[in-house]
Parts: structure tokens; C-alpha cells; sequence
């Protein structure tokens, strides 16, 4: 009988669609990030910054090459084997660094192609949902493919308090939630993988 053959380490690429010091998304990524070190072996999240990525301008594009903030944006997420994103809700849709983060890297190569991901968010009463659909419809023509569930979208002002005022987020059920989510995206990188 052949022994079990160890998966490699999954390197998940979270990207926080708000720029903001305290922000509450970062709160959830720091959360997801501390999670995976705890208690999902075999998994690892980076935080990728990209509040220094200029806007989107075919004029910053050279001889097919990329400013090198955007260049080293990309290889970033192409050396990411799944991608994890955190995004408030803003006017129904996702952030504008958030989308100028996405249109970088989707410029050619495509980086995100054929890469797993999931969405996170929290806000009002819709916790942001509304920008994790709209994410969703980006990521069919960029070839993300996203976990179906479990959905995480968390109202940040309902009792009991979920973060404190350093964004952290300290309740222990969407703490369980969110370790859901990441669990979910390393049995569907693993089986994307496999596939392959």
C-alpha cells in the first residue's frame, strides 16, 4: 500500500479593497491570516498591497511591460494559487482600488486565470454582499472561479460588537464562519489542482 503523497502548501493572495488604516476589511484578512497559521496547515495567506498601484493607463505600459509596482503586483498574484478577496460595498459595487488592482492584473498574461478564489466582506445590513456579487460577474471574464459557498458577508454593526476600534475582529462566531470560507477554498484549490 502506498503512502499518502502530502499535498504542497496552498499560497493564498489577499487583496483588501479598503485602503483605510482601521478598515474592517483589513481586520478580516488579518483574522483570515492569523486563522491559517492556528489552525489550517497546508495553507498560507500573503497580504498584497495595492494601495501604490497608479491608476490603470496603457500610456505606464512599455514595450509590454508594466510600471514595476504593477509588475511586482502580478507576480505576486500569479505565484498565488488561489486568491482571497475582502471588499466593501461601495454604491452596489466593489472599490475603486479594489477594480484597478483586478484590471491590472488582467491585462496581458492574465494572471487571475484559472485561479480559485473567495469573497469576504462586512458593512451595513447587507455586509457587503452586493460587492461580492458584482466581483463575481468580474470573475467570469477574468477566469476567477469563486467558492459557491459559504457566503461571508458580515453586518458589522450588529450586537454583539464584531471588531474593535482597531478594526481587529474579535467575535468568535464569524471568526468560526470565516475559518468555513477558508477551508472551503482549500478543499476547491486542492480539487482545481488535481484537475489539472
Amino acid at each position: 500500500m502506498e503512502a499518502a503523497v502530502a499535498k504542497p502548501m496552498i499560497k493564498v493572495a489577499a487583496l483588501c479593497g479598503s485602503l483605510r488604516k482601521a478598515s474592517y476589511h483589513r481586520g478580516l484578512i488579518n483574522s483570515a491570516i492569523q486563522i491559517c497559521n492556528e489552525s489550517i496547515p497546508g495553507m498560507k495567506i500573503e497580504f498584497i498591497n495595492i494601495e501604490h498601484l497608479p491608476f490603470v493607463n496603457q500610456d505606464l505600459e512599455v514595450d509590454g511591460t508594466y510600471p514595476p509596482v504593477v509588475e511586482a503586483f502580478r507576480q505576486k498574484i500569479l505565484e498565488a494559487d488561489s486568491v482571497l478577496f475582502a471588499s466593501p460595498e461601495y454604491n452596489y459595487s466593489v472599490t475603486a482600488p479594489l477594480k484597478n488592482a483586478i484590471d491590472w492584473a488582467s491585462r496581458p498574461q492574465n494572471v487571475w486565470a484559472d485561479k480559485p478564489a473567495a469573497t469576504i466582506s462586512t458593512g451595513g445590513n447587507a455586509g457587503g454582499s452586493r460587492s461580492q456579487y458584482h466581483l463575481r460577474q468580474i470573475g467570469v471574464y477574468i477566469d476567477l472561479h469563486f467558492i459557491n459557498k459559504p457566503e461571508f458577508s458580515l453586518n458589522a454593526y450588529q450586537k454583539p460588537m464584531k471588531f474593535d476600534a482597531d478594526g481587529n475582529l474579535v467575535d468568535l462566531e464569524s471568526k468560526e464562519k470565516l475559518k468555513e470560507v477558508l477551508l472551503s477554498l482549500k478543499k476547491f484549490t486542492h480539487r482545481l489542482q488535481d484537475g489539472k
